[in-house]
């Protein structure tokens, strides 16, 4: 058995223990594609020593599509409970000597993949669709830390767009890459799409207090789910079919926090008949995924009651960003044909993040969609402008993106 297996049975047995809430799918982890090098540790539930934010507690070679680094489960907390927690995730760096003063590190907030533990990027060659970015990241001379997020990969549920927890897991990503990579500087930012454009403005959110002992410059947040409260309405249905898939996935993110949570309040039929199938991002259970949608209706995503928009509308109120100033520049991207997260709730919540005195430059581009590829080649130059001190637009004082 590798240290890494054995770091997650471990981590399986601390959980089973502790009487830890069941997972969204199968427990277990995934392949495990070298040996372990480094000393294994225990795991806890207990409330986490800030010393051990980071921690890591295995490593073992990755070889990706491009890619060689480490595979490794470090320390964080949960922000639902603040729990010690464990989760896995990848780190690589540059080739060569490193420059004065450090390689700067760039956290990476990965797009939805799915909620069982296949879906964590750190099992698969091409991270799930993030390694071109992060053979990006690193040829531009930065080292590259990308959490899997709580959950994925490792016992317990996944808290999918919770965004605390996902903000911890992107901050504690760059300690355990300092820990790692020899010659690192405490200089970082932060750059996600989608459920990764979330986590990393919550990371921007964060930066100033759970990122002590580190210098943040900026975190570029690409189709972000900011705020979900509009998803769900006492009017008349209006999601469209990406938004009505989507919708069995933001319930079981919320269910981590409200176990109460009844999803039959607010989805039914294919729905909830193929729970699973939402769930998976690779194999059978995937392929499945375009019969479900080919037979939604606009009733399966009616909610049973005025109650229960009420009560889920509290829930995604609490969870929304802004939640906090930013601890430095923000960079926001939109897509003007995004039918997944539309595009006015993006630029109501940056209005909102600059009421406080937030620094950001909204870029609105009309043609891209949701987590349009096109968006990332100008995002990776803003990140790297962080580390440069290039001069920042802020959109919030009337600047208009050139």
């Amino acid at each position: 058995m590798t240290g890494f297996r054995m770091a997650l049975t471990v981590l399986a047995s601390s959980a089973l223990v502790a009487s830890c809430a069941a997972t969204t799918g199968e427990p277990g982890s995934v392949p495990s594609p070298g040996q372990a090098t480094t000393t294994v540790l225990p795991t806890t539930t207990a409330l986490p020593d800030p010393a051990d934010r980071g921690i890591v507690t295995a490593d073992e070679p990755f070889t990706g599509t491009g890619l060689s680094g480490h595979r490794i489960l470090y320390r964080s907390t949960s922000g639902i409970d603040g729990r010690a927690t464990v989760v896995s995730g990848t780190v690589f760096a540059p080739p060569g000597q490193a420059p004065p003063g450090g390689w700067p590190v760039v956290t990476v907030g990965h797009p939805t993949t799915g909620l069982l533990d296949e879906c964590a990027p750190s099992g698969h060659p091409d991270l799930l669709g993030s390694a071109g970015l992060v053979r990006d990241l690193i040829a531009r001379g930065f080292v590259v830390a990308v959490t899997d997020y709580e959950g994925l990969g490792t016992d317990g549920p996944h808290p999918y767009l919770e965004p605390v927890t996902a903000a911890h897991n992107l901050i504690d990503a760059v300690r355990a890459a300092r820990i790692l990579v020899p010659d690192t500087s405490a200089r970082w930012a932060a750059i996600g799409v989608s459920q990764g454009g979330q986590a990393s403005w919550a990371a921007a959110e964060q930066a100033a207090q759970y990122g002590d002992g580190l210098e943040f410059t900026g975190a570029a947040s690409l189709s972000p789910p900011a705020d979900l409260t509009p998803i769900v309405t006492a009017g008349p249905v209006s999601l469209n079919v990406p938004q009505q898939m989507f919708l069995p996935m933001l319930l079981d993110g919320l269910s981590v926090a409200h176990p109460g949570l009844d999803a039959n309040a607010y989805i039914r039929g294919p729905l909830t008949e193929n729970r699973d199938v939402l769930r998976a991002c690779t194999g059978v259970l995937a392929s499945r995924k375009l019969s479900v949608a080919v037979n939604l209706t606009p009733a399966d995503t009616v909610p049973r009651s005025t109650g229960d928009v009420v009560q889920m509308r509290e829930w995604l109120t609490a969870d929304a960003l802004p939640q906090r100033p930013a601890a430095a520049p923000m960079l926001v991207v939109v897509g003007g044909k995004d039918n997944l997260i539309r595009p006015d709730w993006t630029i109501a919540a940056v209005d909102r993040a600059c009421g406080f005195g937030d620094v950001i430059e909204l870029r609105v581009r009309p043609e891209d969609v949701h987590a349009d590829a096109r968006a990332l080649p100008g995002a990776i130059d803003w990140v790297a402008g962080r580390f440069t001190s290039t001069a920042v637009v802020n959109t919030c004082a009337g600047q208009a993106t050139p």
